[in-house]
């Protein structure tokens, strides 16, 4: 993520109406006087692709993340947890985009810590960013001679490659069922889509994402002005700009973008990490979130708010752009271009719904694991 703003950006305001299970509120259109369309998941233009949860089942979550970069992807992790210790999703597994080896380990020991040591995380091999960031060493943490964090993964060479564990994550699943959410770089997705059929799957990679893959919820770009000033050059699109290129191009489902300007209106209170998560004497992301940067602050939340529409959509939490298509340019710039038949959306929010996101945000990401 990129460096730390100091400003809260005014979102845009729009009528919203609490959407039923399987109703999405539709924004007003640019221009026109607000008002509420709220109209059925499956005419929004999008295929046959139900976006919108219809029942209680839980939702198979892939979670590509670049943890350790920034705080947020630690959240969110924890975030994933918490949803799945209520019965809203299911982790399938973690892929990773930051190239260094406690990346792996650190996601490792936030896993076991919520009972859930057993997913699988694959990591990518000559990535991006090679740095080991402010608070991955927070998986080495020992009391005496016992790892504070039980974990398997001593570093990032004893995870799988993240693309051969995605293509037989998916393939184990059945058509249409996994929701991935993107909250880093594109390296690992747009690698998917150019991988060849393997021993997982008869499938070339672009054609099993179309069978199995439900949506993609991505936090990248941005489609407000930003600090006033429009075409901003969002951190996890420019980091690997050819991949998010190619991601937007070519990815055949459903996508959600939540850009930048949505987590920077939701931040993340510090007083949260001082007070909410004394039921332990140590948590993992608890302690991430004090060595990412000196205490307090307030972070903002960019990549819990993917997670939190692709675990919880039409909760109103977020309301939508009109279908279309997201174009990311040479320079790394986010465009949206309107069409009837798009299948991208980008998120909105009003000042209401980023305080109940926040409220989420802050009450699951410090709820004891094993939570029924």
């Amino acid at each position: 993520m990129p460096t730390p703003y100091v400003f809260c950006l005014p979102l845009v305001l729009i009528a919203v109406a609490q959407a039923s299970a399987c109703e999405v509120a539709e924004p007003p259109q640019t221009g026109s006087r607000p008002s509420v369309i709220v109209i059925p998941a499956a005419d929004l233009g999008w295929g046959d692709r139900r976006i919108m949860a219809c029942g209680p089942a839980p939702v198979d979550v892939i979670l590509d993340t670049d943890i350790g970069n920034d705080i947020d992807d630690a959240l969110a992790l924890a975030f994933l947890h918490a949803l799945e210790s209520r019965g809203e999703c299911r982790l399938l597994a973690v892929t990773i985009t930051k190239d260094h080896p406690l990346a792996a380990a650190f996601t490792d020991a936030v896993n076991g810590f919520y009972g859930r040591g057993d997913v699988p995380i694959g990591v990518v091999r000559g990535g991006q960013t090679p740095d080991e960031g402010k608070y991955l060493a927070v998986a080495k943490k020992q009391d005496g001679s016992s790892q504070r964090y039980p974990h398997d993964l001593a570093g990032g060479g004893a995870a799988a490659d993240a693309i051969p564990l995605l293509r037989r994550t998916l393939a184990g699943r059945p058509d249409g069922s996994v929701v991935i959410v993107q909250v880093g770089f594109s390296t690992n997705l747009a690698g998917l889509l150019d991988s060849p059929a393997d021993a997982s799957s008869p499938l070339p990679g672009r054609n099993l994402v179309a069978r199995k893959v439900r949506l993609l919820s991505v936090m990248g770009g941005a489609f407000q002005p930003i600090d006033g000033q429009p075409g901003y050059r969002e951190y996890n699109i420019v980091t690997d700009l050819p991949a998010a290129r190619k991601l937007a191009a070519e990815w055949p489902t459903p996508i959600v973008w939540s850009g930048f300007e949505i987590g920077l209106a939701m931040p993340f209170p510090g007083s949260s990490i001082e007070t909410d998560y004394r039921w332990t004497g140590h948590h993992p992301v608890a302690e991430a979130y004090r060595c990412y940067q000196r205490m307090p602050y307030d972070r903002p939340t960019w990549d819990l708010t993917s997670v939190l529409e692709a675990v919880r959509p039409g909760r109103g939490y977020f309301a939508f752009s009109p279908p279309g298509q997201v174009l990311v340019e040479a320079d790394g710039a986010t465009r949206f271009e309107h069409t009837a038949h798009g299948r991208h959306r980008f998120l909105i929010a009003d000042r209401v719904q980023a305080a109940r996101a926040v409220e989420a945000f802050v009450n699951l990401c410090s709820e004891p694991p094993g939570r029924q």
